[in-house]
């Protein structure tokens, strides 16, 4: 990554949760920036949490679900408004409980196999990113 020092950057996170089938939790983005487009479960590191703080607290308002923080799986920089650029640090998360129930700035949330992922309008760069990463659905 080549981030310009002089550009207000945001810290952000987002999670790969997978399910025993090996389907891939998204949710359907409620605001800007990809609105109604499908992404992975994140948002805004707040000051002072640490990254898995963060991304455990942003899937449970996202999804209703609990999670545990695994392994960095890796780094992407988005362009944001205002000249903003988000880093976005995606984690390994395993689901360790809750109910899984659209909330917060998603309009949908759901766990996707690669044919139901390769059909849905999804984030800028997701799809490339995750193939990158061996990460797609199974």
């Amino acid at each position: 990554m080549d981030t310009d020092p002089d550009r207000p950057s945001v810290d952000c996170v987002g999670a790969l949760v997978y399910d025993d089938q090996r389907r891939l939790l998204l949710i359907q983005r409620g605001h800007a920036p990809d609105e109604g487009r499908w992404s992975l479960p994140g948002g805004r590191v707040e000051p002072g949490e640490s990254d898995p703080v963060a991304v455990a607290r942003e899937v449970a308002e996202e999804t209703g679900i609990t999670i545990e923080v695994g392994e960095l799986v890796g780094t992407v920089e988005r362009d944001g408004p205002n000249g903003v650029l988000y880093v976005i640090r995606d984690y390994e998360a395993e689901r360790t409980g809750g109910t899984l129930t659209p909330g917060d700035d998603a309009r949908d949330a759901r766990f996707v196999n690669r044919d139901e992922f390769d059909a849905l309008p999804t984030a800028t760069l997701l799809a490339s990113t995750l193939a990158q990463w061996n990460a797609l659905p199974g």
